[in-house]
């Protein structure tokens, strides 16, 4: 057996950054769409969008994300389109008794066998309090399914 295979999955992925936000409550960047850089996907298979959040939130507050990737022909965007399935608009965090901070992942499996070169993501952060509550939000695509493995 191939000790990269058994031992270093950092050898057999890659990630790519694609967008970061802030959202305060009621104000900036409250349930605003963000859409983030194009990354160029050239030589993998499949991927999965992490959207990573820490939020500050008073008790019994949510912070809601809606997420989904986009693919496109060049890294200027020219023939866009959603794809893959989107992560629907829910609830993935409540502020604890007397307020606090709660951290976590979103996360989408995309097949990119039928997807053009250049991937973006885009998510909607929408905070329940008004003013009081805040969140920052992260992109970033975990690609695999290589052409080619690296070598060992």
């Amino acid at each position: 057996m191939n000790t990269v295979l058994s031992r270093n999955i950092g050898g057999l992925i890659k990630s790519l950054a694609s967008g970061a936000a802030t959202a305060v409550a009621a104000g900036a960047g409250d349930a605003t769409e963000d859409s983030g850089a194009y990354v160029d996907r050239q030589g993998y298979l499949s991927a999965k969008l992490v959207i990573t959040f820490e939020a500050v939130l008073q008790a019994t507050e949510t912070l809601s994300i809606a997420a989904n990737a986009q693919d496109a022909t060049d890294s200027s965007g020219t023939g866009v389109a959603d794809f893959g399935t989107a992560f629907a608009n829910t609830v993935v965090a409540t502020g604890g008794a007397g307020g606090s901070t709660e951290r976590g992942t979103v996360e989408i499996d995309l097949d990119l066998n039928t997807a053009n070169q250049y991937l973006r993501a885009q998510f909607t952060p929408d905070l329940s309090a008004g003013a009081t509550d805040t969140a920052i939000i992260t992109s970033t695509f975990i690609l695999g399914g290589a052409d080619e493995l690296p070598p060992a």
